[in-house]
């Protein structure tokens, strides 16, 4: 079975960032993004987030996120923002789904490369983003420790999409997914 089949990806909406900063706060402690920090975030220009959610639900009332991503477009490259998935759903392949919705969001874009930074100690997101045939392109010191070198910066190029893919000249959908 697929992650695509356990999982189902949506626009993220307002009333989901109580789950996100919870999660935020779950997978990266003090130094998660707050709730007015998330907020500001997603109403930025060139945003675009979505959130990972069981595809079958049989609880009452809304299924719960088990994961987001986010991408920033800049009208030549996009760039991850940020990738998180609950621990319970880290080895289900949603890391990977929502990692192949953003690259697929950015070739729909027309973007020539994908961007992202990454903590020199997340050997899980390395693993992942290197499996996907991103490349180390760069250190960046002091960004999450300030003594130290501590993200690599990683790239992702994209070839321009041929006229006989089925997605040229399809408009992706509408940029930011706040309601």
């Amino acid at each position: 079975m697929s992650a695509a089949d356990e999982v189902r990806l949506r626009p993220l909406r307002a009333a989901d960032l109580d789950r996100i900063v919870a999660l935020e706060r779950t997978l990266f402690g003090p130094g998660a993004w707050t709730y007015g920090m998330l907020a500001d975030e997603l109403a930025g220009q060139g945003r675009w987030y979505v959130v990972a959610e069981p595809a079958r639900h049989l609880a009452v009332g809304p299924p719960p996120v088990v994961g987001y991503a986010g991408l920033w477009f800049d009208g030549d490259v996009t760039q991850v923002m940020t990738i998180g998935v609950d621990p319970a759903y880290q080895q289900q392949r949603v890391g990977s789904t929502l990692l192949e919705a953003l690259v697929d969001r950015s070739r729909r874009l027309g973007a020539s490369a994908v961007l992202l930074e990454v903590r020199v100690d997340n050997e899980p997101a390395l693993a992942l983003y290197a499996k996907h045939g991103f490349e180390q392109i760069g250190l960046r010191k002091r960004y999450y420790q300030p003594e130290d070198v501590d993200a690599y910066t990683m790239r992702l190029g994209l070839a321009p999409l041929r006229d006989d893919d089925p997605d040229y000249g399809t408009a992706p959908d509408a940029g930011s997914v706040v309601a």
